[in-house]
């Protein structure tokens, strides 16, 4: 089942993440720690998010856990 875009601005709010808006229903996303990362996100909250989006939030987590356990 795929998670909502919802689920995925949250995830990213909660790991530090910070947004602008863009246009339309986009999302840009950005992390202190990682700026050459950015995640756009597009679409509308209660919307599927794509596989690929998915797969992009949980690269990008993953690496900000890597970096902080580095630290």
């Amino acid at each position: 089942m795929p998670k909502k875009i919802r689920q995925l601005k949250a995830m990213l709010s909660k790991a530090g993440f910070v947004y602008r808006p863009a246009k339309g229903s986009h999302t840009f996303w950005t992390h202190p720690k990682i700026p050459d990362e950015p995640v756009t996100v597009a679409g509308n909250d209660g919307d599927d998010a794509p596989q690929y989006l998915e797969k992009q939030v949980d690269r990008v987590l993953k690496k900000l856990r890597e970096i902080k356990e580095e630290e």
